[in-house]
């Protein structure tokens, strides 16, 4: 699981994020929703050990990330907005790198498997990553997140920039790794998005997370109001 106590962050007389406390169990899909500079990236980057908090805990599997960044990471798995793999390999040989970065050593076939499992096209698996579109880039993420067997995800913005296709084939993804107990935080913009596939909706604005929603118990056209009245005072693109 994911969970963080009373977390904060700031940077001078700036409050990034402000005494979060949040909890996201195997099995759900935490969606984060707020502007730019809501404290949504911040969230991610203290859950991965990228930043240091102020003060607070941010803990993954009852692991503090502070304490013990190496061990947290061998239990987490990070997809940003536009993911780093490297261009002149190909998917199957990224693949491969990251998933021997995590101390495994499983075979090609084994390894082919999985990319086919994310619905990488075959051909495109023996192809270099600077051929690929970002939706086929985000696949070869996922794969990496199930190939190390990670219990969490971390995702910042995933979808953006995804055509539709590409968007609903990825969210089928990560409905299938949520179904298989993993504990996912998805920050994002889009509150379709957050509803059809979130477990658990989250609202933050000016560092504090504001609302906690169940997703099965509000209606996008509900989400929708109780967003744009929540950003409506203090909308910013900071």
């Amino acid at each position: 699981m994911l969970e963080t106590f009373n977390l904060t962050k700031k940077y001078g007389e700036l409050t990034a994020l402000d005494t979060l406390n949040l909890r996201v169990d195997a099995g759900e899909l935490f969606c984060l929703l707020g502007a730019n500079g809501a404290g949504k990236t911040t969230t991610i980057n203290l859950l991965m050990g990228f930043i240091q908090p102020t003060s607070g805990k941010a803990k993954v599997n009852g692991i503090d990330v502070v304490k013990n960044p190496v061990e947290t990471k061998k239990h987490i798995s990070y997809i940003p907005e536009n993911l780093s793999l490297y261009s002149n390999l190909t998917g199957l040989e990224n693949l491969q790198f990251f998933t021997g970065l995590s101390g495994l050593s499983p075979s090609k076939e084994e390894l082919t498997q999985m990319l086919e499992s994310v619905d990488l096209q075959k051909e495109a698996i023996h192809k270099r990553v600077s051929q690929y579109s970002k939706g086929m880039r985000q696949k070869v993420g996922i794969a990496i997140a199930k190939a190390k067997n990670a219990s969490s995800l971390l995702l910042d913005e995933p979808t953006s920039g995804l055509d539709p296709e590409a968007s609903n084939n990825f969210a089928s993804l990560l409905a299938e790794m949520r179904d298989k107990g993993m504990a996912i935080l998805m920050a994002t913009h889009d509150l379709f998005r957050a509803k059809e596939s979130g477990t658990h909706i989250g609202i933050m604005k000016s560092g504090e997370l504001v609302h906690t929603l169940k997703s099965d118990e509000i209606s996008l056209q509900e989400l929708e109001k109780l967003y744009l009245e929540t950003m409506k005072s203090t909308l910013t693109y900071a």
